[in-house]
């Protein structure tokens, strides 16, 4: 496993298979997904309350289980965006992206000279705090960084065919509770107006060669999903799946004891 293991996925169209972690940062959470047969981590600061102490220790943990991990970033600021990147993550998730403009200035924030204007702090975390030449370093740096652009919103569909021909955006992801809400009908996955958006989305993708990411609750939606052109797959997340494994076995246990 390299670490641009990210960036190598992101130019395949092979089905990448991960999960969303949202309320689990323990030791062995790299290594239980590892042992599962996840290809990624998904690691979310926006929602779950994590601070980025907490994910720079979950960063290591995925590290040495060989997942390779992106990070959400609570908002788009740059701020939230390179510090994900010095506390060592090799995906960076942006919500709510609009304009190419936005991607543009998030690559930025991102890179290093040439591509961008990133602050220099070398042998930190996100080079394991090796001894290098600076040149050999941010170039390193600029090799492995790897965009996650959340379309979510209606201005991201009106515009995301040019956000997918910003260089250095690697994937387009859907957030489709976000992207429903937005469209003006919370949670109408069939709504026609809802297809019509995703559609939009995959066209961008293939058009400009781009990944294609969802989140999705069950596995038929995931291979639906994938054969659509969503390469990247997270399936459920961390609390949800040991809830909803916990009530099942719980009830059942529950309707089997009863007298």
């Amino acid at each position: 496993m390299t670490r641009n293991a990210l960036k190598e996925m992101s130019r395949t169209r092979e089905v990448k298979l991960g999960h969303f972690i949202v309320e689990f940062a323990t030791p062995g959470i790299g290594h239980i997904l590892k042992a599962a047969g996840c290809d990624f981590a998904f690691f979310d600061l926006e929602h779950s309350g994590f601070g980025f102490e907490t994910a720079k220790s979950a960063l290591r943990y995925f590290e040495a289980a060989g997942v390779p991990a992106l990070v959400r970033v609570p908002a788009n600021d740059r701020h939230f965006i390179a510090r994900a990147c010095d506390i060592g993550a090799e995906g960076i998730m942006v919500p709510m992206v609009g304009t190419a403009a936005e991607a543009e200035a998030i690559v930025r924030a991102m890179k290093y000279f040439p591509r961008g204007d990133r602050g220099v702090a070398l042998g930190i975390a996100h080079d394991n705090f090796a001894v290098q030449p600076a040149e050999q370093a941010m170039a390193e740096g600029n090799a492995r960084t790897t965009l996650f652009c959340l379309i979510e919103t209606a201005e991201g569909i009106d515009n995301v065919d040019e956000i997918a021909a910003v260089d250095g955006v690697d994937c387009l992801w859907i957030g489709h509770f976000d992207l429903s809400q937005s469209l003006g009908i919370p949670g109408q996955f069939d709504h026609p107006d809802f297809l019509a958006a995703v559609d939009k989305v995959v066209a961008a993708g293939k058009r400009h060669d781009k990944a294609l990411g969802r989140l999705v609750p069950r596995v038929d939606e995931g291979i639906r999903l994938f054969g659509q052109g969503f390469d990247f797959c997270c399936y459920s997340g961390d609390a949800w799946l040991l809830r909803d494994a916990l009530s099942s076995a719980i009830k059942s246990l529950r309707e089997g004891c009863k007298s």
